[in-house]
């Protein structure tokens, strides 16, 4: 019987794959990309290493999905952040602080890619081609904020196309000084460095 408009298997494949996939972060998370088998992913999923090629073709793969649920879990947080109903300048540190909160909460996960995965499969050539989009969705979601902010008068006249993505890069360096340990400034010491960089740089 559909469920919101989904059949019974959908919802159930729907359940395993995220059940999969948490398994998978959990995993990937404490041994790290190389040394990580599907086997275990399997175990800590608690079904047969069959079930897990059941959804996914290889642990690369599997990989790959796990860190683009949390990349749309991550989109979704931002979505909800920029639709408030705020200041721009409110809004483009809500921006900063969710992205570097959220990375932060998972760092272990995360840093596989910008450590073992990056290094291994010659990062970014490889990464996917869905996932520039995701990146560049959330920077088209600053952008929108920057041209409220220039009609408001708050923020001063500037290519805001640019000016997301400078943004969004600045974050993201960031975001990897603290997943490969660089910084060791305390989060909100780097969310408030981030946002007084950007927010002189482009207030009116």
């Amino acid at each position: 019987m559909p469920v919101l408009g989904k059949t019974r298997k959908d919802v159930i494949r729907e359940f395993r794959t995220a059940e999969l996939l948490e398994a998978a972060r959990k995993v990937f998370a404490k041994r790290g990309f190389h040394a990580a088998t599907v086997e275990d992913i399997a175990a800590a999923a608690g079904v047969a290493k069959g079930t897990v090629y059941l959804y996914y073709r290889s642990k690369q793969e599997v990989y790959w999905a796990a860190l683009e649920h949390g990349i749309t879990e991550l989109l979704d947080e931002i979505r909800a952040t920029m639709a408030a109903d705020a200041a721009p300048e409110d809004k483009i540190r809500a921006f900063i602080a969710v992205k570097i909160r959220y990375f932060e909460r998972n760092r272990d996960f995360f840093r596989i890619y910008f450590s073992e995965v990056g290094s291994g499969f010659k990062h970014p050539v490889q990464l996917p081609r869905r996932f520039e989009a995701m990146y560049l969705q959330q920077a088209r979601l600053l952008e929108a904020t920057l041209q409220q902010g220039i009609r408001r008068k708050q923020i001063r006249e500037v290519r805001t196309d640019t000016a997301a993505l400078a943004i969004s890069d600045l974050v993201r360096g960031i975001i990897v000084q603290r997943l490969l340990g660089w910084s060791k400034k305390d989060v909100e010491s780097d969310i408030s460095f981030v946002f007084d960089l950007v927010w002189r740089g482009i207030s009116a």
